[in-house]
């Protein structure tokens, strides 16, 4: 305990980073760009400006989907999911507007009105070299991100959202081509044509790497398969895992894998599902609630059959911990990680407190395990559900404050929904908390 050393998130220099080549993308266009002197060069100019970027953009938004281990397990994957959001969102934005600034510049080049855009949008893609490849990809790109409006993605299945999202390689691998061939700061910068394919080759390995050999190795090398299926609570099930030197996945209490089981209906898709327990040398359990098709899928799964597996994900681990005193708050099926992190946090008699938030005494999974442990390691176990009547408990700033004096003393990990998580995060910083302390990581991905 003495030697408690945080590891710290890499996130600022990465940011850093991604900001000194945006840097880098604007010098490279104002080098090579001359006076602008009418407003058709201005136009045609914001279209290669916003082009460049566009493309810097892209490769960022698919280095994000690599599952690089240190964005993965150092950042964490959920902040990584914001940023590849986020990044997405620019994109498509930057996309659209080099389109119609390019379009609309050539149509003035050719004589044409603002209404001409189209038609000499339709002569582009049949006269300039692998336009028409840009072209489809970027019908793709807004394919894609209309499917990931929110509004949109709430009302499809998650298993087509995420295996269209996938098309985003598709679009980028066609859009990168149009870039150098018909891209005038390519043509006469040989050295900035180098670094490109340097950004697009170097992603293009991180994700073959990452997201196909990787996980193709660790599942031929463990050979998974379910060990059986034990129902915790109505609704809730454990699913036991058997395997060979699970050990040596590397995985942490906290973190959770992408699981893909080989049952029939089942193959096709991959969900995240956090470990319930610590790993052991021949045994993963994930506690799941059935929420959606798959998860209630997974009360039917017999014994025997094949797991893929993808992971370990996730920086809500013992590695985050800055303080002796901590205090996990789990709500609903949040409990999954923090059980696992109750049951392995190095810690004296006192040290460890656990909230467990349900709605009722019945929804508390895992709660005899949760038990045993406190008492085992004397610990603090607290529950908070809500009355016969249906009131939801208080759980404010001077309720935490009024259960731990020393709250401010302690480091906290926090996972549950998102309304939760951000009322009790309000109320965590309202008893003094620093937010540095404050660890949360969502799985809703």
């Amino acid at each position: 305990m003495r030697r408690i050393r945080p590891r710290r998130s890499p996130a600022v220099p990465l940011l850093l980073a991604v900001w000194a080549g945006a840097a880098g993308v604007i010098w490279l266009w104002w080098s090579n760009t001359p006076s602008i002197a009418d407003d058709n060069s201005k136009i045609l100019n914001a279209g290669r400006i916003t082009g460049l970027l566009a493309g810097y953009l892209m490769a960022l938004v698919v280095l994000q989907m690599a599952r690089v281990p240190a964005l993965e397990r150092r950042v964490g994957s959920d902040r990584v999911a914001r940023w590849h959001a986020m990044s997405g969102r620019y994109t498509l934005c930057l996309v659209v507007a080099h389109l119609v600034l390019i379009m609309y510049g050539y149509a003035l080049q050719a004589g044409r009105t603002f209404s001409g855009v189209v038609q000499q949008t339709v002569d582009s893609v049949n006269q300039l070299p692998d336009m028409g490849k840009a072209a489809i990809g970027t019908g793709l790109l807004l394919l894609i991100g209309l499917i990931s409006i929110g509004p949109v993605r709430r009302r499809i299945p998650y298993d087509l959202w995420y295996h269209v999202h996938l098309l985003t390689y598709a679009a980028v691998f066609l859009t990168f081509w149009h870039q150098l061939s018909t891209g005038n700061d390519f043509a006469v910068e040989p050295t900035a044509k180098t670094v490109w394919y340097g950004l697009y080759g170097s992603v293009t390995a991180l994700v073959l790497w990452y997201r196909v050999f990787v996980p193709v190795r660790l599942n031929l090398r463990h050979r998974m398969r379910v060990e059986a299926v034990i129902e915790e609570t109505p609704g809730i099930v454990s699913v036991l895992i058997r395997g060979r030197r699970l050990h040596r996945m590397g995985a942490e209490a906290g973190q959770f894998f992408r699981w893909r089981f080989l049952a029939p209906g089942m193959r096709l898709s991959s969900h995240p599902y956090s470990l319930s327990a610590a790993p052991r040398p021949d045994m993963l359990r994930i506690t799941v609630k059935a929420i959606g098709d798959h998860s209630a899928a997974l009360r039917d799964l017999e014994p025997g059959t094949r797991v893929w597996a993808e992971g370990p994900y996730g920086a809500l681990t013992a590695a985050r911990r800055s303080r002796g005193k901590v205090l996990l708050v789990a709500g609903g099926v949040g409990i999954t990680p923090m059980r696992a992190l109750f049951e392995t946090l190095p810690g004296a008699s006192g040290d460890l407190t656990l909230l467990y938030r349900a709605n009722s005494t019945q929804d508390l999974a895992l709660w005899d395990e949760l038990a045993m442990i406190a008492e085992e390691r004397g610990a603090r176990l607290m529950y908070a559900v809500n009355s016969p009547e249906g009131e939801r408990p208080d759980i404010s700033a001077e309720t935490l404050r009024r259960k731990l004096p020393d709250i401010d003393q302690h480091d906290v990990f926090l996972c549950g929904p998102p309304g939760f998580a951000q009322q009790v995060y309000e109320a965590l910083r309202g008893t003094g908390v620093p937010a540095r302390r404050i660890h949360h990581e969502s799985f809703e991905m």
